[in-house]
């Protein structure tokens, strides 16, 4: 009868311990999916392109185009940026995470 409870004893114990595995790693999944790094780098560039005014008009739309282009094929990211006025428009989705923020100067 001993033997019986120690091995149903067991049993729970090893149940506990995979648990815990799967939810080490289901939050350890999620903290690689964000992208905050990424974001972060794509805002800084952004600025400092924003910054840069004499950079002609048609000079900004090339760069703004090779940052589409690099985050889709680096970052596998869809990047939209709009320059209007004193605003910049970031659209940033990479199919985990979807960020739109508007930067005022």
């Amino acid at each position: 009868m001993l033997g019986l409870i120690i091995s149903i004893s067991i049993f729970f114990l090893a149940l506990i311990v995979n648990e815990s595995m799967l939810v080490g790693q289901t939050t350890a999944e999620s903290v690689i999916d964000l992208p905050k790094c990424d974001v972060q780098d794509l805002r800084n560039e952004v600025q400092r392109v924003y910054e840069r005014t004499s950079y002609p008009p048609y000079v900004k739309d090339d760069i703004k185009d090779d940052i589409e282009i690099i985050s889709l094929y680096k970052k596998n990211a869809i990047v939209s940026l709009t320059f209007t006025g004193n605003n910049i428009t970031i659209h940033y989705n990479n199919g985990v995470t979807l960020l739109d923020e508007t930067i005022d100067y």
